[in-house]
């Protein structure tokens, strides 16, 4: 009986991930079995782009995972039992289980919004490829009216930033701005912070710092100092969070969801499961935990794989460096700013703006997505390896 490997999400983390692990491991003793609600593979950190009226590539799960061996269940996952070691899945027949010898969660994160009241009836968001494309019908229908609608986007995290700077050049007829909690981009250098607000002043983005949001309406937001200001378009992108189905499961999680790894990604409460990019805890190289971005998916996906292949194989596991070396922004099509971070996490007083920042931050997301299509093009494609394990410990299959 083959080994069944099942990678739940399909993501920058999951796609990554099932892709290696097809390309370095025998399909005689292997079976790969990738979950996903959503039939394309979604370039997530586009979306405010598409949101805005770019087109974003959505290529099929089945030309990304082409002659590979991996099967796909188009799926959505409602459950992981671990004791079992069974998936509960609900599709267009009624779902079913899953059965998994080595199981990695990488279900990702979503919009955090649930604990201000109207967020979800009414804010929009660019956490995932249908919420951008009503986000650009609706937009679409602002133009349309030719009044100059309001766009309030709320958060100045990454996304926010790109999110307000990429409407605001694609619509320069909507009015759009920006609130922030704090100091706008308080996490920047002084130097970055200074060229995000003239890039802002030059789209004509209205940027509100210390302003926290206490309920959103149809066609207002309430703040928490008592102001009101009307909103034809909320698009909401202050912090994500991870699904309760891994905390649901009983897999040890951390008190925001997060399940909690050791070094290898693999699950410190049930050694089967490995958890990548959102949906895990874990602390890197610096002592500080990695953030939730496309970069911590690349080396949590890394760390995985060789986790796996080794202790399938009977190889010794190889350390990836868990690193964050820069923050890429984009500040819409033409401008931009990549940040670079220091051991501590901190802003490095040099950073990269204007158009060389863009065609850097373009050329990660390229590789983001041709990586995802073609793993092998992060390292020369290896040799597929036989199971040669047969300790209980990782439930391999005896050859």
């Amino acid at each position: 009986m083959k080994h069944r490997i099942v990678v739940l999400g399909a993501g920058y983390a999951g796609a990554y991930v099932a892709g290696n692990l097809a390309r370095r491991l025998s399909p005689a003793d292997t079976e790969i079995t990738v979950v996903n609600a959503a039939p394309d593979f979604v370039q997530r950190q586009r979306l405010n782009q598409l949101a805005a009226g770019r087109e974003v590539p959505a290529p099929p799960l089945t030309e990304v995972f082409a002659g590979t061996q991996i099967q796909l269940r188009l799926a959505r996952v409602t459950a992981v039992d671990p004791e079992r070691r069974v998936v509960a899945v609900a599709d267009a027949d009624g779902g079913g289980e899953v059965g998994y010898d080595t199981l990695v969660y990488a279900l990702g994160s979503h919009v955090a919004g649930h604990i201000v009241p109207g967020v979800a009836e009414h804010a929009f968001d660019v956490a995932g490829r249908p919420s951008a494309l009503r986000l650009r019908e609706h937009l679409d229908g602002l133009d349309a009216r030719g009044d100059g609608g309001t766009v309030l986007v709320v958060g100045d995290g990454l996304t926010g930033i790109e999110t307000a700077t990429e409407i605001a050049e694609a619509r320069p007829g909507l009015s759009v701005s920006l609130l922030a909690r704090g100091e706008l981009a308080a996490r920047l250098s002084d130097g970055a912070r200074d060229h995000l607000r003239r890039a802002c002043d030059r789209l004509g983005i209205t940027v509100l710092e210390h302003t926290g949001v206490e309920a959103v309406e149809a066609t207002r937001v309430r703040c928490a100092d008592g102001t009101v200001l009307a909103s034809d378009a909320t698009v909401w992108t202050a912090g994500f969070a991870v699904s309760p189905i891994a905390a649901a499961s009983g897999l040890e999680v951390t008190e925001n969801g997060q399940i909690v790894v050791d070094r290898t990604m693999r699950s410190v409460s049930h050694p089967d499961v490995y958890a990548v990019g959102d949906s895990v805890h874990i602390i890197g190289e610096n002592g500080r935990q990695l953030p939730m971005n496309c970069g911590s998916a690349g080396f949590t996906g890394r760390q995985a794989i060789e986790a796996i292949v080794g202790r399938l194989t009977g190889r010794e596991i190889a350390n990836v460096k868990l690193v964050y070396w820069y923050n890429a922004i984009s500040l819409g099509r033409r401008d931009g700013i990549l940040q670079l971070i220091d051991g501590a996490a901190q802003a490095r007083p040099t950073f990269v703006r204007g158009r060389k920042a863009v065609r850097i931050k373009a050329g990660i997301q390229w590789g983001a997505l041709q990586g995802t299509k073609h793993p092998a093009a992060f390292g020369r494609p290896r040799r597929r390896r036989r199971l040669a394990t047969v300790s209980d410990d990782a439930r391999t299959t005896v050859r």
